[in-house]
Order: C-alpha cells, then structure tokens, then sequence
C-alpha cells in the first residue's frame, strides 16, 4: 500500500506540517511499515531532488518497470508491472499483440548503448528471441511479433 502525502519538500524536510504526525501515526497504526516515507528514509535531500531519482522511487515503490519500442520515427517508453511477461507487456501496446503474440526480439537499453546501434548489439550477440515466458526487464528495447487471428482474410 503506497500512501501520499501532498505538502512542500520545505515543509517534509522541516517535519513541521501539523497533519504529518498525525497521517505518520494513522499509517504505522493500520500498515507498519508502510507508506512512502520509508523508501525516502535515508536518502539525502540533493539524490531526492533530482527528477529522475524521484522517478525511479516512485517506479520501484509502484513495482513499475520501463521497456522501450522504436521505429523510424519514435522511440516510446511503456510501464509495465514489474515481473509481466512478453505477451502482457505486448498488450500495453495493442490487445491484439498480446492476442496473436508469438515472440518478442530484446535487446538491453545498456547493450545498445555500449554497442552503438541495433545492427552492432546484434553482432555482438546481445539481440535475443524470446517467447511467452520470457519476463520483461526494466529497460529492454523489444521488437513484438504477433499475428492477429481475427483479421479480415484478403480476397484473391
């Protein structure tokens, strides 16, 4: 469970908001241990309040992880739950690719970037073929094969 708190960043460094005590209390009574606090406990106030460190908070307290598709023109980041497999995250896409799923084609983000491009992560040996139980990875770049079973057939 992920309880939020909406106040300053002034206010929760300074503990001095009038309903924080009171929330912490109501929090620890009926979920010890829980809320968000205790991913930011410990965390330094600089490493906070950089962008994407919040991000990557939020992400790991949602059990969220990012996989990418890439084509010509675009380059899209989709969120999936952490542990989903292809065909799940195939379905974030379109229902249809995760209907007529039949293979995923991964490569790691940190792969490509060390290799420079997707022809040379391939000469490398980093470019897999994955099938249904195959379980996404924060960062993957994945190409989708699918068939969709109910489209219209073409007239010879």
């Amino acid at each position: 469970m992920i309880y939020l708190v909406n106040l300053s960043e002034k206010d929760y460094i300074r503990k001095k908001n009038k309903w924080l005590a009171k929330i912490k209390e109501w929090v620890d009574a009926h979920d010890p241990g829980g809320g968000e606090e205790q991913v930011l406990r410990g965390k330094q106030d600089a490493e906070c309040s950089d962008q994407n460190n919040k991000d990557r908070l939020r992400s790991t307290a949602l059990q969220l992880e990012y996989f990418f598709t890439a084509g010509p023109d675009e380059v899209r980041a989709w969120t999936v739950r952490k542990g989903s497999k292809a065909p799940q995250a195939a379905g974030k896409i379109h229902t249809d690719f995760e209907k007529g799923f039949i293979m995923a084609e991964v490569m790691k983000y940190t792969d490509f970037k060390e290799e420079g491009s997707e022809s040379a992560a391939k000469a490398a040996g980093k470019y897999r073929q994955q099938g249904r139980n195959y379980v996404v990875e924060d960062g993957d770049i994945i190409f989708f094969k699918f068939n969709t079973p109910n489209a219209p057939k073409k007239k010879p």
